[in-house]
């Protein structure tokens, strides 16, 4: 097929064309250093203290957030194969699971999550800054009283939040290779920082094993009518949810890889190893501000605010490397590719990325951020339970229906073999993903309206697995569907059957 006639298409343009193998430059090592720069961040240090301020004990919550992103790891290793195999973008890869046209659908259901968590990232680097300034020019921070109307946030938090929102928008307008480099500057960096906090928990709490037994005996005072269970499986369920999305667009990185060996044991290296660790450095810190302060203090930002001298400059600075480093990398890559894929002759990764940072700004989401209770059961499960089902469609296409095998250059063709029939969409890959979402829509409900709404306990208990839920749905769904789902895609299966 003439390589002119995929260029002049209207689902093209060159940042979704196809990586050429020769071009596929990341090794084991820079996919362990991205999902240092992703993992490394504000919301994985206090990760654990939602799940402690339910009643588990900080083994218990190491335990169950160690076990989520092992499950996680599973979808995010099996995606990520076909970027790495035909050097695909996320958007471009739904084309042969939802049609050239249905792909779009989701799509955007992960950019708008990732619009979502760019805000939330977004807001937590503009606070690091915001906390800096106080220190370094010795003013007081704002307090309820000076908010702004509508915002609820002050004047300077809103400034704060701007710089730090036009910095990310800067590294984005310099294209994906300025990406890479910040990922393999800021791994290094975050490590000696994360070692670095866990050395001064050591250090105040007099010794490693002094630190632990001090915090197992002040959560030895624990109600006896504890349910483990009951608050493990939800909690599993967010832990899966915190990386659902990056699970769905990973090929927008593997697509880089120089082979399957690279990005599996790089991802293996770097993400559920990061994620306990730094996790577990945010509990032994937090449990040495009880000792050095009186009280547990899990917002790091607070916490280097009781510090003074260029420490805390140091330190905050790290952070906002930190939280930057996440954000571009795991709330921006995929946006901007989703939005691209909308109309790829219009939009290119460059304006993908404006459309996420201004979503990003109107949903306000130092809203969302400051209640964890809806930050964990409204926010990663409520997402996780719409992301799992699409993650079971791809699942099946790629690896049941499909064996592997593609026709790369007809995913670039409105009329070509993945259009199903000239409609460009596969009604029943969205049946499937629809159906894989309604179960758990009651619980979510409930959640949601903070009880206002109420449904019986069946629901309620289905919500609390919502990822797994939804995926198991759509995956036997779309599987049940067979061979019309394949037939409806016309030639394309059978060329596929036969490379």
């Amino acid at each position: 097929m003439a390589q002119s006639r995929i260029e002049t298409s209207k689902l093209y343009n060159d940042d979704l064309a196809p990586v050429p193998a020769g071009e596929r430059s990341w090794g084991m090592w820079n996919f362990a250093s991205l999902w240092v720069g992703m993992a490394v961040c504000i919301p994985t240090y206090t990760m654990a203290a939602g799940l402690i301020s339910q009643g588990m004990t900080w083994r218990q919550a190491l335990l169950t957030i160690a076990l989520g992103n092992l499950v996680v790891l599973l979808p995010m290793v099996a995606n990520a194969h076909a970027g790495t195999k035909y050097g695909l973008p996320f958007p471009v890869l739904l084309r042969a699971s939802f049609g050239t046209v249905g792909a779009n659908v989701p799509a955007l259901m992960r950019a708008l999550v990732a619009c979502g968590w760019f805000g939330i990232q977004t807001w937590i680097g503009g606070a690091a800054i915001y906390s800096l300034l106080s220190v370094f020019f010795g003013f007081t921070p704002a307090g309820p009283d000076q908010a702004l109307p509508i915002l609820g946030i002050s004047l300077g938090q809103l400034g704060c939040f701007l710089l730090f929102w036009a910095l990310n928008i800067a590294i984005i307008l310099r294209g994906i290779d300025s990406i890479k480099r910040l990922e393999a500057f800021a791994a290094p960096v975050l490590l000696v920082v994360s070692f670095g906090l866990l050395a001064w928990a050591i250090r105040a709490g007099g010794g490693l094993g002094v630190l632990l037994d001090r915090m197992d005996s002040a959560q030895s005072h624990r109600a006896s009518g504890f349910d483990f269970w009951k608050v493990f499986w939800p909690n599993l369920t967010a832990m899966v949810g915190f990386w659902a999305t990056l699970s769905l667009n990973i090929p927008d990185f593997s697509r880089y890889a120089r082979s399957q060996k690279d990005q599996i044991l790089g991802q293996l290296l770097g993400l559920p190893t990061t994620m306990t660790l730094f996790s577990f450095v945010g509990v032994a810190v937090t449990g040495a501000t009880v000792l050095v302060f009186g009280e547990a203090i899990w917002d790091p930002v607070q916490l280097l605010g009781r510090f003074e001298g260029w420490v805390v400059v140091a330190a905050l600075l790290a952070l906002t490397l930190a939280t930057l480093s996440t954000n571009i990398a795991a709330n921006v890559v995929s946006p901007a590719n989703d939005f691209s894929n909308l109309a790829p002759r219009k939009i290119d990764f460059k304006r993908g990325g404006l459309i996420t940072g201004v979503l990003g700004i109107l949903i306000m989401p130092w809203r969302l951020f400051n209640d964890l209770g809806a930050y964990v059961f409204t926010w990663l499960i409520g997402y996780s339970a719409l992301l799992g089902s699409i993650a079971g469609v791809m699942l099946v296409d790629y690896f049941l229906f499909r064996r592997q095998r593609l026709e790369v250059e007809e995913l670039y063709l409105p009329d070509g073999r993945y259009s199903y029939g000239g409609r460009g969409v596969n009604v029943r890959a969205l049946v499937a993903v629809l159906l894989g979402i309604l179960p758990n829509v009651p619980g979510f409900l409930a959640q949601a309206s903070h009880g206002a709404l109420s449904v019986s306990p069946f629901w309620s208990a289905l919500y609390t697995h919502a990822w797994f839920v939804s995926l198991a749905v759509a995956a036997l769904t779309y599987t049940a569907f067979g061979r019309g789902s394949l037939e409806s895609s016309g030639p394309s299966i059978k060329a596929d059957r036969e490379t």
